[in-house]
C-alpha cells in the first residue's frame, strides 16, 4: 500500500490553535476518530482565517468550498489530549488555496496527522469558481510565520 506523504510548509504557518480531544470525539478504537479530526481541522481552519481577518463564508465576497482533502495520520489521539493544529497557508498561485494542517501533541510534540486541502471561491449564482480576490492574496501574501 502506498502512503500519502505531505511535506508541511513550516515556513508559511500563520496559525497554531489549541485544542483537546473530547470523549466524544473517540471512536470504537478509543481513539480520535476522523470525522471529528476533520472537524478539528476546520475549527483550527477558521480560527487561522479570522486571525488574517477572513471569514470562510466571506473571501472578498466570496465563499470558499473545499474540493479536496487528505490526511497522512502519524499517531493516535486519546481523550483527554492537549493538541496544537498548525495551519500553514502558502502564498496562492492560481485560483486554489492550499491549507496545510498539522496536528500534534501539545506536550512533546509528537505528530498526530497532517492534512492537505484545496478550497476555492465561488460564485454563488454562476455556480463556478472566481479567481481570488486581491483582498485574499494580499490578507495570505502578508501573513508571517507564527
Amino acid at each position: 500500500m502506498e502512503r500519502i506523504k505531505l511535506a508541511f510548509p513550516d515556513s508559511a504557518i500563520v496559525h497554531r490553535q489549541p485544542l483537546s480531544v473530547r470523549v466524544t470525539d473517540m471512536n470504537y478504537g478509543r481513539h480520535l476518530g476522523h470525522d471529528t479530526l476533520v472537524s478539528l481541522l476546520h475549527e483550527a481552519r477558521i480560527q487561522a482565517f479570522g486571525a488574517l481577518g477572513l471569514t470562510e463564508w466571506d473571501m472578498g465576497g466570496f465563499p470558499s468550498v473545499v474540493v479536496d482533502l487528505a490526511v497522512q495520520y502519524q499517531s493516535e489521539a486519546r481523550w483527554p489530549d492537549a493538541l496544537v493544529v498548525e495551519t500553514a497557508i502558502p502564498e496562492p498561485a492560481g485560483q486554489a488555496i492550499v491549507v496545510y494542517h498539522r496536528v500534534r501533541h501539545a506536550e512533546g510534540g509528537r505528530p498526530v496527522a497532517t492534512a492537505r486541502l484545496n478550497l476555492v471561491l465561488v460564485d454563488p449564482a454562476q455556480g463556478r469558481s472566481v479567481a481570488l480576490p486581491d483582498v485574499v492574496r494580499q490578507a495570505f501574501a502578508g501573513a508571517e510565520s507564527a
